[in-house]
């Protein structure tokens, strides 16, 4: 078998360098653990940034996958197929809306908000064509489309990639009065993370998300909350919103909604706001594809049990008290919510990505973002007992350097 060293060695000498991986090839993995091809095993603890929030080989998800597979794998939307109907109704019913659009990416479905936002403000609002706006906050994350990265604060996501999308004005997060002050009558929507992930897993202050919902409300633009990362379990609710009660005009949804197999995203919205897209303004090749769906439907069964939330709620309060143990102790700052956790290490000590390393030597993989921060993410099958373990090893790694 060829080493680690070896196909790191190709990798890096045949694929574009857009991204920084820890030096680790892995071969095959189950439940919240991964092997790599030299046979070593490490717990993951980033779970492919919330898309394996049920587990790596979910046999629930895999048989499903199977089964299809034998089945169907594609139509095109060009015809209906036996998957769709029970997609679109059960999504539909776990987010409380009417309609669903199925996408493949979650950028993709970002894209999909974006335009159906702006078809919205000038179909149903009577915002002027060519001037709608939609506010967005500072520090996002919504993928890197050329669109998305027009109104990235990331200088690594957007610098020397315009010219840029107009359209968009950013606000500071966590300010409702920032919102409230960037609103005129152009204005369709506020596009926001419920929690911000790739920036350190920043949680808004209590009510933040509420006032958001009120605002928008009483303003007659839409709320749209990009779940990608934070729904489907993570927090220890089925969508960051419930924390606060909300229900936005309209969900962004993606990673765990493929269950870690596939590559499923959708939005979800009422017929008031979905129902301006008509037959050919928008559409994908893939977008609800039979095996997309087949692996959707098991996942939206998996979510109406109710299991996953309640786990991750119970693990969470103690994955979070034993991070909050470790501040002070090379640890400055603990943010998140359920099984999901940014941890900042103290600068004088080390970055992010040397914890990292530090870490998967220990046998544990995370992932840090923005210099001195990782972001911990097990995936929700995680036993209590490797939970605490790998929180150990966080901390020996942390003082490792002290």
């Amino acid at each position: 078998m060829t080493t680690s060293a070896e196909h790191i060695g190709v990798s890096e000498r045949r694929s574009a360098h857009n991204y920084h991986p820890l030096p680790i090839v892995i071969h095959e993995a189950h439940g919240a653990w991964v092997t790599d091809v030299e046979g070593r095993r490490y717990l993951d603890f980033l779970s492919g940034y919330s898309s394996l929030n049920f587990g790596h080989g979910n046999p629930k998800i895999l048989q499903t996958a199977h089964e299809q597979l034998d089945n169907l794998t594609l139509t095109s939307r060009a015809f209906y197929h036996d998957q769709f109907a029970a997609f679109c109704a059960g999504l539909g019913d776990l987010t409380g809306k009417d309609m669903i659009l199925p996408m493949n990416t979650g950028a993709e479905a970002v894209e999909t908000a974006i335009k159906v936002a702006r078809k919205w403000g000038y179909q149903v609002k009577g915002v002027a064509p060519e001037q709608a706006n939609i506010i967005v906050m500072e520090d996002n994350f919504h993928g890197r489309t050329t669109t998305i990265i027009s109104f990235s604060t990331d200088p690594d996501a957007h610098d020397d990639f315009g010219p840029y999308t107009p359209g968009f004005t950013v606000v500071k997060y966590g300010s409702v009065e920032a919102i409230r002050d960037a609103i005129d009558a152009n204005t369709v929507a506020v596009l926001l993370e419920p929690i911000q992930g790739e920036a350190g897993v920043l949680v808004p202050p209590d009510g933040y998300l509420r006032q958001v919902r009120e605002l928008c409300t009483s303003q007659g633009i839409l709320m749209i909350a990009d779940e990608i990362q934070s729904g489907l379990g993570r927090t220890g609710k089925t969508f960051a919103c419930d924390h606060e009660g909300v229900v936005p005009d309209m969900y962004i949804l993606g990673k765990a909604l493929g269950g870690g197999v596939v590559p499923v995203s959708a939005i979800a919205a009422d017929e008031d706001v979905l129902g301006v897209i008509k037959p050919g303004q928008h559409g994908s090749t893939f977008g609800g594809n039979p095996l997309a769906c087949a692996v959707g439907n098991a996942v939206i069964e998996i979510l109406n049990t109710g299991e996953f939330q309640e786990r991750a709620a119970q693990l969470g309060e103690v994955l979070h008290a034993r991070l909050r143990e470790m501040i002070g102790h090379g640890v400055v700052t603990v943010r998140g919510r359920g099984l999901w956790a940014g941890v900042d290490i103290d600068p004088s000590l080390a970055t992010g990505r040397e914890v990292s390393k530090a870490l998967m030597a220990r046998g544990v993989l995370a992932k840090d973002t923005h210099g001195s921060t990782i972001r911990l993410a097990p995936p929700i099958v995680i036993s209590q007992e490797d939970l605490l373990w790998a929180v150990d090893q966080l901390a020996d790694a942390i003082a490792s350097f002290r």
